[in-house]
């Protein structure tokens, strides 16, 4: 599709949280379509983790994005999705890769949303696909749950801070999640999650720095535990990091269910993204050391 104003910045770089999101779309479609493929209970395929995500160049206003997905894995209830972004500027026809992704997602019963289904196998061109796939899924197995076990993390606020402080540009944002949020089963789209991960994190970014943000790449994002329709979201980020050039900056999803639901808030989602700031030509510019 075709990218719009309201898809970008005001320097009319796209926000890596579109690109994020449509990078979703797309594992989401094949994912649950592989899952439906044979007889059986029908499924939705939920999203569980997205691999390391490079933003390779900075895709803008007018150009056209082109995104599409291959299923390289299976285990027994996941399938390994990876995604290619290509944009197009139509009025010259160049064309360049902006972003390679891996996305993990598992199917969910449509009669229980509790219950995971077993996953059609594929079919693989050699034995080395698949024996590389499987450490493939080993890894982000052990690394989701060492995740997991770091999370009890919260950002309070910081009276008159410092410029350059990490409580100067530490930023949080609330969202009610409503239907258009959210999947057949009632729980919300994996990519609306980043689209909101990424503008707390460009927040953050822009106030320490005061200059035009582009996102550069996105750690390994966990989605920990499904966020119900109805529920209070509160999407948190905070500096960690700043090199000459980058900026990493921690992003947390909390829920709280808010409709009859007796259960207490909850972390869903972790993630680091790295932005670079940029001249007003492009150029990467010098970042201020994080004090």
């Amino acid at each position: 599709r075709i990218m719009r104003p309201d898809d970008a910045n005001i320097a009319g770089n796209v926000h890596g949280g579109t690109i994020l999101k449509m990078i979703e779309e797309a594992g989401a479609i094949i994912s649950t379509r592989h899952c439906n493929s044979q007889a059986g209970e029908p499924s939705v395929a939920a999203l569980a983790r997205v691999e390391r995500t490079d933003f390779l160049s900075p895709m803008c206003i007018g150009e056209v994005a082109n995104v599409s997905a291959e299923i390289t894995y299976t285990s027994r209830h996941s399938v390994e999705v990876q995604v290619n972004v290509m944009s197009e500027n139509i009025l010259t026809g160049a064309k360049k890769l902006t972003n390679k992704a891996t996305l993990w997602y598992v199917p969910l019963s449509l009669k229980n949303v509790n219950k995971v289904l077993e996953v059609p196998p594929i079919q693989y061109a050699r034995k080395e696909q698949e024996d590389e796939g499987k450490k493939r899924y080993e890894e982000q197995k052990l690394d989701r749950l060492e995740t997991k076990q770091r999370n009890g993390d919260v950002i309070l606020p910081v009276i008159n801070p410092e410029p350059h402080t990490v409580g100067y540009s530490q930023s949080s944002l609330i969202h009610l999640v409503g239907p258009s949020d959210c999947t057949l089963l009632g729980f919300v789209h994996g990519g609306v999650t980043m689209k909101l991960m990424d503008e707390v994190a460009g927040i953050v970014a822009a106030r320490h720095c005061k200059t035009n943000i582009v996102t550069a790449s996105v750690d390994a994002i966990n989605f920990h535990e499904k966020i119900k329709k109805g529920c209070v979201i509160t999407v948190s980020g905070r500096m960690t990091f700043t090199s000459n050039k980058s900026m990493e900056i921690e992003v947390f999803v909390d829920a709280d269910p808010f409709v009859d639901e007796p259960r207490e808030r909850y972390r869903a989602v972790s993630a680091f993204f790295t932005y670079v700031s940029l001249s007003k030509e492009g150029k990467p510019l010098p970042v201020p050391q994080l004090l």
